[in-house]
Formats: structure tokens, sequence, C-alpha cells
């Protein structure tokens, strides 16, 4: 069966046994083989088998492929439907953690440096001879750097995305 869907494919495409060969990189008695049945090509080569004679390996194995019906088509649409709304829903909620992370970090480093103001223990009177205070210090001053500059806009973003989330339910 598979010899005869060789021969007859190659002879569609107008190919001779030579031509074929050349193409697929084996000699033309290995075509030969396969056509007359005394061998078969291993699964890749007759996927570049089929790509060359513009047929499927459903159809060089003589496999008969069923049409789909319009119902299939329609189950098959609902079902992407259903896969594209659950994906939609993974990514609200995923937005949504990142919002509300944000938030709480900014809420976190608000009570941080709240704390450190309660306490009247200003990181920039520490004695920086003493090294464990002098990196505790200047993490601390890089962290409100940071804090300073990129909070307001992190905060203003959050509240935003926050507000147009409960807006959708």
């Amino acid at each position: 069966m598979l010899n005869e869907n060789i021969k007859r494919a190659r002879k569609a495409k107008g190919l001779s046994q030579e031509e074929l060969a050349v193409k697929l990189n084996v000699v033309r008695q290995t075509v030969s083989k396969w056509e007359n049945g005394l061998s078969v090509p291993d699964s890749d080569l007759l996927i570049f088998l089929a790509e060359e004679l513009d047929t499927s390996v459903n159809a060089l194995l003589g496999e008969t492929i069923q049409e789909q019906e319009p119902d299939d088509l329609k189950t098959i649409s609902e079902k992407l439907e259903i896969i594209n709304l659950q994906l939609a829903k993974r990514a609200m909620a995923r937005t949504k953690v990142i919002r509300w992370g944000l938030l709480s970090l900014c809420a976190l480093i608000v009570i941080v440096y709240v704390v450190l103001a309660a306490m009247k223990s200003s990181y920039l009177g520490w004695d920086y001879s003493n090294p464990e205070l002098a990196v505790a210090g200047t993490i601390l001053h890089g962290f409100e750097f940071i804090f300073a500059r990129l909070a307001p806009i992190v905060l203003l973003v959050c509240v935003v995305g926050v507000m147009l989330t409960w807006r959708k339910r």
C-alpha cells in the first residue's frame, strides 16, 4: 500500500526516482526499493517524503482521514472560547495580585519609615564608624532614595489599576 502510494504521488508530481532521491538526499535505489515494497522509509524521512510530494503522511500510509463535520468545528470553537476565557481570568487574577502586592509593599515601606520616625532614630545621625551601622545606614539611605522617587508613581498606578479592576466587576 505504502509503495503504491509513493509511486502514485511521485508520478503525479512529475518527478523521476532520481529527482525525488536528490531532494531527499538518498540514492535512487532507495526510492526504487520503497516503490517495490522491499523497504520502507524511516519516520523522519517519511515526513520529508510527504512534504516533497505535497501530500500528508496519512495519505502515503493509505489511511483515510474523515472530514470534520461542521458540528465538530463548532464544538472546537466553543472549547477554544472557554479556554480563552479561562486564560483571561488568570491574567486578570495575576494583575490583581501584582497590584495588591505593590500596594502592600508601598504600605510596608511607609510603615517602616513611620516607625523609624516615631522612634526618633534617624539613620542619618548614626555613627558610621561602626561598619555594621554604616552598611545598614547606606542600605536604608539607598532604599529611601529609590522609594522617594518611585513610590509615588507605583502607588498611583496601583490605585488606578485597583479602581479599574473594581469597576469591571
